[in-house]
């Protein structure tokens, strides 16, 4: 595949040739009756809305999330912000090459700088059973995946290798705290810090674009996190019983609320610390990404995000 321009780069009136992944497809009408295609279409820059018209139907079945096709138009505006008109649209030719990896975001930290410092973190515990346990948990097969997972699927480190660069955040987070408090079981919080969003390798899925699985849907990450624990404590010989309680607490709480699904709410030090730590990781990517990937391009503010209530101030960081 031949490189080409980021969609983000490009501004209204400036014409798009461009291969795209289908984030959001769905059938719709207007109030008059007619049937058109809503579309989500991006490359791992951006991503903007579309609408599909007129002469669908033959193509119909195959716009499917994590599909890639190839798009003619141009950039336009609406309510100030980006979108794009299609005036052709076809499906990638097997000579073509189309990978769906390309079109995916993924994290700016060098990967090998990132799996050192993961598996330095492992190597420092100091505790034999949470060293065998994190050994176990992330030998080389299952750390791949997880080393490959978002953190989540657009609201904090939605990009390839996200969790792995959110999961080392925390650590540092949680270590930094373990100098202020002595009290703080430094090996139980890394171990907690590590594992706390184990289960996504299994609640996400990445291959072709971000979504959640049925397993996900169904279970969700803390509890697959927590029973995959479980089963791996369960093979380690005389692994001791209260360690693995308060192991298990720090994922079943690490979302710090009921209402934020989490099981129980923080108990131990450790726990708030791992809440706390997790948060600031988390909401400080999340901020930072909405105002990177805004697209109105007209003000200093981004727009209204529905999920926090309110817009962003951008300039500063637009200045830098």
């Amino acid at each position: 595949m031949q490189s080409q321009t980021d969609l983000s780069t490009l501004k209204k009136g400036e014409r798009i040739d461009h291969f795209l992944m289908i984030k959001r497809a769905e059938l719709k009408q207007t109030k008059a009756g007619k049937s058109f295609v809503s579309l989500e279409l991006g490359d791992k820059s951006v991503s903007l809305p579309s609408n599909l018209w007129d002469n669908f139907n033959a193509i119909l079945q195959q716009l499917t999330v994590g599909a890639v096709v190839q798009v003619e138009g141009l950039i336009e505006e609406y309510q100030n912000a980006p979108q794009i008109k299609i005036e052709n649209i076809r499906l990638p030719k097997p000579s073509e090459n189309i990978s769906a990896d390309f079109f995916l975001p993924r994290s700016t930290r060098n990967f090998d700088e990132m799996k050192n410092e993961f598996y330095s973190a492992i190597s420092e515990l100091e505790n034999d059973y949470l060293k065998t346990l994190m050994n176990t948990l992330f030998e080389e097969a299952k750390f791949e995946k997880f080393s490959r997972a978002p953190a989540g699927k657009q609201w904090h480190h939605a990009y390839l290798h996200g969790l792995l660069e959110h999961t080392l955040e925390i650590i540092k987070i949680c270590k930094l705290l373990s100098t202020f408090h002595k009290e703080i079981n430094r090996d139980l919080l890394v171990s907690g810090a590590l594992l706390h969003d184990y289960g996504k390798i299994e609640e996400l899925l990445f291959d072709l674009a971000f979504d959640y699985s049925d397993k996900g849907k169904l279970l969700g990450h803390i509890v697959i996190a927590a029973l995959k624990i479980n089963e791996a404590t369960n093979e380690i010989s005389d692994f001791p019983t209260e360690l693995k309680d308060q192991l298990l607490h720090l994922v079943l709480s690490h979302q710090g609320k009921l209402e934020n699904a989490s099981p129980v709410v923080p108990r131990t030090l450790e726990a708030i610390a791992l809440y706390h730590a997790d948060e600031l990781s988390a909401q400080t990517n999340a901020y930072k990404s909405a105002i990177i990937n805004d697209v109105n391009s007209q003000s200093d503010w981004t727009k209204y995000i529905s999920l926090i209530s309110t817009q962003l101030y951008k300039k500063e960081i637009n200045n830098q």
